[in-house]
């Protein structure tokens, strides 16, 4: 029982820390950007039918926002990112015949 339970805790800790690095890398590349890229991510993890992908690019985006006081986050901006994703999921592939 404790056997699992600490082989649990261990997942969520190592599940945390990298979409804390990941967070940490976004906004060390374009702080201003780093939650829109995350949400775009996101959105291309649906797309491509990855939740899980999904979920810790959320939670990035979600980490970006809690230590940026410069990221940027217009609603607006991130529907139209979502929006992208979803046309780019829906435009069939180059190069296929």
């Amino acid at each position: 029982m404790f056997g699992s339970l600490k082989s649990w805790l261990e997942r969520r800790r190592a599940m945390r820390r990298r979409w804390q690095a990941d967070a940490c890398r976004l906004v060390q590349g374009d702080e201003r950007a780093a939650y829109y890229e995350a949400q775009r991510l996101a959105g291309r993890a649906t797309v491509e039918g990855r939740a899980g992908e999904f979920a810790h690019w959320a939670k990035v985006a979600a980490e970006v926002a809690r230590i940026s006081p410069r990221a940027e986050m217009d609603l607006a901006r991130v529907q139209a990112i979502v929006d992208e994703e979803l046309r780019r999921g829906d435009e069939p592939s180059q190069g296929s015949s």
